[in-house]
């Protein structure tokens, strides 16, 4: 594969980072503030937009920035895996940008350029996860986002966030630097290198029990994957304000550790050697049992973005199941449910976000009706739970398509059969809600009495339009994204 060098990745990541002192120094400017912003948001996604013809193309794009021992460098590598998500990643923010400012002065919150500034430090840490081009690289800018996101799950600065925030730094931190790094150091140890490869590094080097136990340090230890029982951090840090929950819960942070274990997988282990140790089918277990046990949970959550936060951690593992399939489909599948569930996901907490500030409501409980008073926002969260659940026209529909034709081609019934039940459980818990919202009676309305519920302010408003009729895109187009995963996984 032709490999070129370039400073477009370095770039990527630094542009969100250079704009941080212009938007602490705009604090007393709000619009001013907010302008710069986009200017950061539209020039990072111009730069990861740019590269996409070469990738497409067979070219990889790479960047030394500089030796920290041999065989593992501070550098950047652009493949079609790290495309993908650094495509979601910088083009969700723009919306969210957004959205953010909606919601931020919609509830009048405090410390906005506080919270500008941390968001901003956050995306150039996952733009930085997508293009790194080694497992040292990659845990810098994982540690990095860990650090950035903890003041914005602690913005509200009560005791009960305070509580969560700390909790949720503790099971990051705690299992990233006690499990993910001594395992990194033992590969460097036996390999010599920590650079990626679809071949895996190690060569006949790595017995059954030593690989079952290294595999395992990195699924647990990489915790931003959600998997149980290194989960319970998710559904605290929804004290954070929504836009936190959308971007870095259903985006950022949580895509950030199920993308560490794609690539640990693919591109430390490799397929082949997973396979002959039938360690694809121990991670399914794992996967399954998240899968199963958070959706059930969340079918007994009346919050919403709890709700949303379990069905959250059940997404996640879809991913690592996919790629723990080692069949072509199941891993096509796997990764492109990162696209799918991003947009779907981000759609859902954009409407339950635009719900709060536009009536106070957080509970399902108190929804009934309320479509019918903000029929967009229902809409889009309709669509956004097809996407979820996998069922057309939204485009979790192809990645859970591909999820089942996956397990088929690795003839794992069972295992299909988990998919199966989860994407009922998916509706089960999803479109009850859907439904009593347009066609429940709320029991506070008074007859004759004009109702005063009416939209969110259209900051809040575009951004889920936009991301659920994206989702709804996505179902139709997705050839570009499938040939992205079909290059960066050498399917």
């Amino acid at each position: 594969m032709e490999s070129i060098i370039s400073l477009k990745p370095l770039l990527a990541v630094l542009v969100p980072l250079l704009i941080i002192p212009v938007l602490m120094s705009s604090s007393r400017k709000p619009n001013v503030r907010e302008a710069w912003i986009f200017v950061a948001g539209f020039a990072m996604f111009a730069l990861v937009a740019s590269m996409v013809p070469a990738i497409l193309a067979g070219t990889r794009i790479e960047l030394t920035v500089f030796t920290l021992v041999p065989g593992a460098d501070i550098a950047f590598r652009v493949d079609g895996l790290g495309m993908l998500f650094a495509l979601v990643a910088s083009s969700l923010y723009i919306v969210t940008s957004l959205y953010s400012i909606g919601y931020m002065r919609g509830l009048k919150e405090h410390g906005q350029t506080r919270f500008v500034c941390f968001f901003a430090l956050a995306i150039a840490s996952t733009i930085g996860a997508a293009f790194s081009a080694n497992l040292v690289t990659l845990y810098l800018f994982y540690e990095m986002l860990s650090l950035a996101t903890y003041p914005l799950v602690a913005h509200h600065e009560d005791a009960k966030s305070k509580i969560s925030a700390r909790r949720y730094l503790i099971f990051i931190l705690g299992t990233s630097i006690g499990l993910v790094l001594p395992a990194m150091i033992y590969c460097y140890h036996v390999t010599g290198t920590l650079e990626f490869s679809t071949a895996g590094i190690f060569a006949g080097q790595l017995s059954k029990p030593g690989a079952t136990v290294l595999l395992l340090m990195f699924v647990f230890g990489f915790a931003k994957a959600g998997i149980m029982p290194f989960h319970s951090w998710l559904p605290a840090a929804m004290v954070a304000p929504t836009p936190v929950s959308a971007l870095l819960h259903a985006v950022a942070v949580v895509k950030v550790g199920v993308f560490s274990i794609v690539r640990v997988m693919t591109g430390i282990f490799g397929v082949d050697l997973l396979g002959l140790y039938s360690l694809g089918t121990l991670v399914m277990v794992i996967a399954s049992i998240t899968i199963l046990v958070s959706s059930c949970i969340a079918l007994s959550q009346d919050e919403l973005k709890r709700r949303l936060a379990f069905s959250t951690i059940s997404q996640l593992s879809y991913i690592v199941f996919g790629v723990a399939l080692l069949s072509p489909m199941g891993q096509l599948g796997g990764v492109l449910h990162i696209l799918m569930h991003a947009f779907g996901k981000i759609t859902l907490f954009f409407c339950a976000g635009a719900i709060f500030v536009a009536t106070g409501k957080k509970y399902i409980s108190q929804m009934k009706g309320l479509g019918r008073q903000m029929p967009v926002t229902f809409a889009a969260f309709f669509i956004g739970s097809l996407g979820v659940i996998g069922l057309p026209p939204a485009g979790g529909f192809y990645s859970k398509w591909n999820l089942i034709l996956g397990a088929l081609e690795a003839h794992h019934p069972v295992f299909m059969g988990v998919l199966l039940i989860s994407s009922f459980l998916n509706a089960f818990y999803f479109l009850p809600i859907v439904f009593q919202a347009f066609f429940g009676k709320n029991e506070a309305d008074v007859p004759g009495v004009p109702v005063q519920i009416k939209e969110a302010n259209l900051c809040l408003v575009v951004p889920l339009a936009v991301t659920a009729l994206a989702s709804i895109g996505l179902f139709f187009f997705p050839q570009m994204f499938v040939d992205l995963i079909v290059l960066g996984l050498n399917l």
